[in-house]
């Protein structure tokens, strides 16, 4: 981290950009409407036991239809700006280079794009959240297949930019790769659901899968972004970048050596697994250690346009965990996060955070401001925009109506988070320049269906998908505004 003596205590800069996410499939709902073809989600929802209450994305909270809605409801919370994904499938239903493009799908998020603009809400677009076309799954494996998919997702990705680019100020072309590649394609719990685990996929290959995956994805957003700068940015300007989850790591046991190690392990394998190739223009070295010949290679012209292709770096941030190495065991040949296990507790009984209704999530606000630290160090001090933060509550989902409005753990969670966020700015020195919190709305979390909410604002999934504000939707613009042009 880079000191700045003499700074405020906690602060941030006065133009910071501040809002809420979503996702495409996680809230759009209309899958079968104006010309959309199935995704990667709506297949691995339809296998019985893949989603904990058996739901899907048929119906979500039904924005594709509520655009007007979703931004008087942005507006009426002070949102500054607003990140979305695009629906592949609804663009390019079928998904290849060669089919058919949608207009009417295109002209939606022109539209959308527009209103929010009028609203005064800056449009913060990612190209995949995760919907593959299902036709591309099935034609050639997806992101199994580096040729076809890096083609296919820079014609997917030109419709997008030729549409939306003298509007759109920030894209981002990838969300969240390490789960696309790790849950998906290593331990199966996400679409397409595949791995060595019989009990649970029937297909898959958990010890070379993911890195294929991630390598795909890396090599598509390095072809992306070149042509983004060479034909886009020229005339439309906009900046463009890639967004990295990652928890923070505290060992298990301070005093051994091999979990103090781990951490960085930890660190490298889930966010310097994408972030390395494009700061510094490899894979990390325990990765390759580890892996070997698993862990795929760049040509010489993937990585000249990988390395440098982050006008941001893209931060989702949740939660941290305790970190106890494997080591000096071998990592089993499946293993994809460094030869170690993750934990709630450390050697002496201490939890790291609150459980929450997530199985993965307990909030640690000191682990956000010391993983902002890092990537800034690692990486050179990044312009960083926090594309995702926020947290679920234990029987939320449970709770009646109205009661259910008064989430005063998530209003406790932005506290604390953005606390150490401004922190993080003011007295580190870390180039935070806008955040986004997760989520505008309660909606369908994937593998947990509808029982996990996450929204500052309450879905009625019952009751015609009607949105009303918790009290955490108030209290998020006050805690912004509090460090809002202190520094």
């Amino acid at each position: 981290m880079i000191n700045k003596p003499n700074t405020v205590e906690a602060g941030l800069p006065s133009d910071f950009l501040w809002g809420f996410a979503t996702a495409s499939y996680q809230i759009e709902g209309a899958i079968d409407q104006e010309g959309r073809k199935s995704c990667i989600w709506d297949a691995f929802a339809a296998k019985p036991g893949k989603i904990s209450d058996g739901t899907d994305g048929r119906t979500a909270c039904d924005s594709y239809n509520r655009t007007g809605e979703d931004i008087a409801l942005l507006k009426s919370l002070g949102a500054k700006a607003y990140r979305f994904s695009i629906a592949w499938p609804r663009i390019i239903p079928l998904g290849g280079r060669d089919d058919p493009v949608n207009q009417v799908g295109v002209d939606h998020y022109i539209k959308f794009v527009d209103d929010l603009i009028e609203a005064g809400i800056v449009p913060v677009v990612t190209l995949y959240h995760w919907d593959l076309p299902q036709n591309l799954d099935e034609k050639y494996g997806g992101l199994l297949n580096k040729d076809e998919f890096v083609k296919d997702y820079v014609r997917y990705a030109r419709v997008m930019f030729e549409a939306l680019g003298s509007r759109v100020p920030y894209w981002i072309t990838f969300n969240e790769p390490f789960c696309s590649s790790g849950l998906g394609y290593a331990v199966g719990k996400h679409a397409p659901g595949r791995s060595s685990d019989r009990t649970v996929n029937d297909e898959g290959d958990s010890s070379t899968e993911p890195w294929l995956a991630g390598h795909s994805i890396m090599c598509a957003h390095g072809a992306a972004v070149k042509m983004f700068r060479e034909e886009f940015k020229p005339k439309y300007g906009g900046e463009i970048g890639i967004t990295l989850n990652g928890d923070y790591g505290y060992p298990w046991d301070p005093s051994n050596p091999e979990d103090v190690a781990a951490v960085q392990r930890k660190l490298e394998f889930a966010i310097a697994w994408f972030a390395d190739p494009i700061y510094h223009g490899k894979y990390p070295d325990s990765m390759r250690a580890q892996l070997g010949d698993r862990l795929p290679t760049f040509t010489d012209e993937e990585i000249a346009s990988i390395k440098g292709s982050n006008d941001f770096y893209g931060m989702n941030h949740y939660c941290s965990h305790f970190i106890k190495s494997w080591a000096p065991k071998p990592a089993p040949i499946t293993d994809i996060e460094g030869n170690l296990e993750c934990l709630f507790f450390d050697v002496n009984g201490t939890p790291v955070g609150e459980e929450t209704q997530c199985p993965w999530l307990r909030p640690n606000a000191p682990g956000f401001r010391k993983l902002l630290g890092w990537i800034s160090e690692r990486y050179g001090g990044p312009r960083i925009l926090v594309t995702e933060f926020g947290t679920s509550i234990k029987g939320e989902n449970d709770r009646p109506y109205p009661e259910i409005l008064d989430d005063e753990f998530r209003c406790e969670y932005f506290r604390s988070y953005i606390r150490a966020m401004a922190e993080a700015v003011a007295q580190d020195g870390v180039n935070v320049f806008g955040a986004l919190c997760w989520s505008l709305m309660d909606n369908y979390e994937w593998s947990e269906g509808y029982e996990t909410r996450f929204g500052v604002c309450y879905v009625d999934y019952e009751g015609g998908q009607t949105r009303t504000p918790k009290k955490s939707a108030k209290e998020t613009r006050e805690i912004f505004e509090k460090y809002i042009g202190k520094v």
